[in-house]
C-alpha cells in the first residue's frame, strides 16, 4: 500500500511508522487549524498562539490515529492475528494484518474496536475541554482539546460508513459473512458498496468545486478516489489469497535455477551472469550447499578495479527469512514475503540445500492459468 515507510517507535510490540504522505497531511492540518479554524473560533489571539495550537492539534490527531489503530491491533492479537505494523499516511492510518480474520466474530470485534476507541477519545477530550474552561486553563488549551474531541467523533462516524475497507464496511462484511459463511461473497458485496461510496464522494467533490470550495472539493475527490481504489484492491487481494492458499511452493518453483559458485571472481560474475540473464538475485553455492545470494547491488559496493581479485563469497548476502522459503511453504506465504521485503525472487531451501527458486512471475503465471481455466 505504501512507498517508503519511516519507522518511529514501538508500542505493545507493534511498530508504528509513517508514510511520506503523512508529512503533507501534517502540514495541511497545522496550516488549516492555525490560519482558519482556530482564528474563527477563538478571536483575539496572536498568530504565534494560533500556530502553536495548530501544531498541537496536528500532534494530538497523530496520537489519536495511533490509538485508533492500536485498538484494532490489540483486538486482532487476541484473535491470533499477526500485525506487521501501524502506518500513518495521508488518509489516516492502517493496522497492517498479515491475514484475514479467522471468523466473522473476529472480523466484527477487530473492526469495531477502532471506532469505539475514537468515541472514547472524543468523549475524554470534550470532557477535558469542559473541565479546563471551568478551571481556567486558557483558550489555547481548551481550544485544542475541543478540536480533538470534535475531530475524533467525526472520524469515528466516518469510519462507521458501511463502505469496505472502512471499519463500518468491515462490520458490514462480518454481518454478511455470518449470514452465508462466504467471505469471498461478503467481500465482493462490501467492496462494491465501498466503490459506490467513493463515487458519491466524487459527486460531493464536484459540487463543492462548482460552489467555490476548491480545497474541500479536492479533498472529497481524493477521498473518493482512495476509497474506490482501496475497495477494488482489497477484493482482488482476497481473490489472490484464495487462489494461492494450499498451493505449495515446490509445485511452481524453478527446480534447476542458475547458481553462482562462491569462488567465482566478481568480474566473471558480471560478464557471464549479470550481462546474460535478467535476474536480480542469484543463489551462491559451495558444492551442493547454499551459502547465500548475490545481486548487482552487492557488486556496486566493490570498486571496479577490485573485481578481478574479489570473490563472490566475500560479498554475498547471507541466507535469511527475507530471501528464502521452504519448498512445502504455502505460495501465499511466498507472495507475502515478496510484498514485505520488496523482492520478486526467493530461494527455495531445505536442510541448507537449494531446491529451486520461485519468482513473482511464477505466482502470476499460476493465477493467470487459474483464470484461464475458470478456476476462480
Amino acid at each position: 500500500m505504501f512507498g517508503k515507510r519511516i519507522p518511529l517507535f514501538k508500542v505493545f510490540g507493534f511498530e508504528v511508522g509513517i508514510d511520506y504522505s503523512w508529512f503533507f497531511l501534517a502540514v495541511l492540518i497545522t496550516w488549516s487549524l492555525a490560519a482558519s479554524l482556530f482564528p474563527a473560533q477563538h478571536r483575539g489571539l496572536s498568530p504565534a498562539t494560533y500556530w502553536t495550537m495548530g501544531a498541537a492539534g496536528a500532534l494530538g490527531l497523530f496520537i489519536s490515529i495511533v490509538l485508533h489503530e492500536l485498538s484494532h491491533s490489540l483486538v486482532a492479537r487476541r484473535f491470533g492475528l499477526r500485525i506487521r505494523g501501524i502506518t500513518l499516511f495521508i488518509f489516516g492510518g492502517v493496522a497492517e494484518m498479515e491475514s484475514e480474520p479467522p471468523s466473522a466474530k473476529a472480523e466484527f470485534w477487530v473492526a469495531i474496536a477502532g471506532p469505539i476507541a475514537s468515541f472514547v477519545i472524543a468523549g475524554a477530550m470534550l470532557a477535558a475541554a469542559g473541565a479546563g474552561r471551568q478551571l481556567g486553563w486558557g483558550v489555547p488549551i481548551t481550544g485544542v482539546l475541543g478540536y480533538l474531541g470534535w475531530i475524533n467523533g467525526l472520524l469515528a462516524i466516518f469510519n462507521l460508513l458501511p463502505a469496505f475497507p472502512l471499519d463500518g464496511g468491515r462490520v458490514f462484511r462480518a454481518f454478511l459473512w455470518a449470514q452465508r459463511d462466504d467471505l469471498t461473497w461478503a467481500t465482493r458485496v462490501t467492496s462494491n458498496v465501498g466503490s459506490w461510496f467513493g463515487f458519491g464522494f466524487y459527486i460531493i467533490g464536484l459540487l463543492s468545486l462548482f460552489s467555490g470550495n476548491i480545497i474541500g472539493g479536492l479533498w472529497w475527490f481524493l477521498i473518493g478516489m482512495f476509497l474506490q481504489g482501496a475497495a477494488r484492491s482489497s477484493y482482488q487481494q482476497l481473490i489472490i489469497k484464495r487462489q494461492l492458499e494450499g498451493e505449495p511452493v515446490k509445485r511452481f518453483m524453478e527446480p534447476e535455477p542458475t547458481t553462482v559458485p562462491a569462488d567465482l571472481p566478481v568480474r566473471e560474475f558480471v560478464d557471464h551472469y549479470l550481462y546474460h540473464h535478467d535476474y536480480k538475485m542469484y543463489p551462491v553455492v559451495e558444492g551442493d550447499r547454499l551459502v547465500g545470494c548475490v545481486s548487482s547491488r552487492d557488486v556496486k559496493a566493490v570498486a571496479r578495479d577490485r573485481w578481478a581479485d574479489t570473490r563472490i563469497g566475500s560479498i554475498l548476502s547471507a541466507c535469511a527469512a527475507e530471501n528464502t522459503i521452504s519448498p512445502d511453504a504455502d505460495s501465499m506465504e511466498a507472495l507475502a514475503t515478496m510484498s514485505r521485503t520488496g523482492t520478486s525472487r526467493l530461494m527455495v531451501v531445505e536442510d541448507g540445500h537449494l531446491r529451486g527458486v520461485i519468482t513473482l512471475k511464477d505466482l502470476l503465471r499460476l493465477l493467470a492459468l487459474k483464470v484461464e481455466l475458470g478456476d476462480t
